[in-house]
């Protein structure tokens, strides 16, 4: 059964950072500006606590549901009138990047998939897209490589401060995000419609593909986060796109589970229903051993973990650093390095 909400009238004490006192406590807050517009220093606002009280690591905070100060007269803008997130108090409308024509529905085209050859990267988790987009970048710089935004974590576009860095410095063409996930530079009524039009009509040479941050985890075989990459493989290899998946690796995660090969990742290449490439750094020979077993194009790939170090990129995942956790960087590093092998 279905919890109910969980939302508390607040009153905004601090813009930058947004904190919000509930009931005479002061407490940290984000509010999607996409939405809800500007929050500003004493405006009133409901918020939902439910996070923050159960101590969500990377999901703890209150999350801004309303601004009953400034946001009860907004208007939408442009003509779209397809909805995100529909049928919930947030939804919203938006213009699908989806092409009307696509070749699925033109009779005189008889192959399915898009015009191109575009790979595709299928991430377990979002602590690999800055890494995996900075190898790709310097293995084939001139070529433009994008992200599509899935579910599986955190659904708001805007939420991710990776994606906003990778933007400002040239490391990404761009930013898709796929339902449920919303509030990109581009919106996208599925996973296939993004990658379809990712490859044909923004002219990405590469694409990565994963969740928001804040995997959702329930400690059971299939109820995780780390099963969108399974739906977004899929989503990839049926439009005959290149796909290969970033493996989820961790030297030290305290979790036995996510230690070496993870079990997300595990699950993933099982469950899939075609072969797909999976790129490993090559001086990891135990974490090869690991995937043999699973059938799957094994492609050890050299990567260099010490020039990522100093590229002013993230460096920690899930309270680790890159010199706690080297695998788990040196995984993604070997996926952007590997896609852009197959771009080139």
């Amino acid at each position: 059964m279905a919890g109910r909400l969980k939302l508390r009238r607040g009153v905004v004490v601090s813009a930058d950072p947004l904190e919000v006192e509930v009931g005479g406590e002061r407490r940290r807050a984000w509010a999607d500006e996409v939405l809800l517009g500007e929050t500003r220093e004493g405006d009133e606002v409901v918020v939902n606590t439910a996070a923050l009280d159960l101590d969500l690591g990377s999901g703890g905070f209150d999350v801004v549901h309303v601004n009953l100060t400034r946001g009860l007269e907004a208007e939408a803008e442009g003509d779209a009138h397809v909805m995100k997130l529909n049928y919930t108090s947030l939804q919203h409308p938006v213009e699908p990047i989806e092409r009307p024509n696509s070749r699925f529905l033109c009779p005189d085209i008889q192959d399915k998939g898009t015009t191109r050859s575009t790979p595709v990267a299928v991430l377990p988790l979002h602590g690999h897209l800055a890494p995996a987009a900075w190898a790709f970048v310097q293995a084939a710089p001139g070529l433009r490589v994008g992200y599509v935004q899935t579910g599986g974590g955190a659904l708001p576009g805007s939420f991710s401060r990776d994606v906003k860095q990778l933007r400002e410095r040239g490391l990404l063409a761009g930013h898709i995000t796929a339902a449920p996930a919303y509030g990109g530079e581009h919106e996208a009524l599925s996973a296939v419609g993004a990658l379809d039009d990712a490859a044909d009509e923004l002219g990405w040479d590469a694409i990565l593909i994963g969740p928001g941050p804040g995997i959702i985890g329930s400690d059971t075989a299939y109820g995780h986060g780390g099963m969108a990459a399974l739906d977004n493989a899929h989503a990839a290899l049926s439009l005959n796109l290149p796909t290969l998946i970033s493996p989820r690796l961790s030297s030290s995660d305290p979790r036995d589970r996510h230690r070496g090969l993870s079990h997300h990742t595990r699950t993933v290449l099982q469950l899939l229903l075609a072969p797909v490439a999976v790129p490993v750094p090559e001086d990891e020979p135990e974490v090869a051993a690991a995937l043999e077993p699973f059938n799957h194009d094994l492609q050890q790939v050299a990567v260099d973990l010490t020039a990522y170090s100093t590229a002013d990129l993230p460096i920690s995942t899930m309270g680790r650093s890159l010199q706690d956790d080297p695998l788990f960087f040196k995984a993604a590093l070997a996926a952007g390095t590997f896609l852009a092998r197959v771009a080139r």
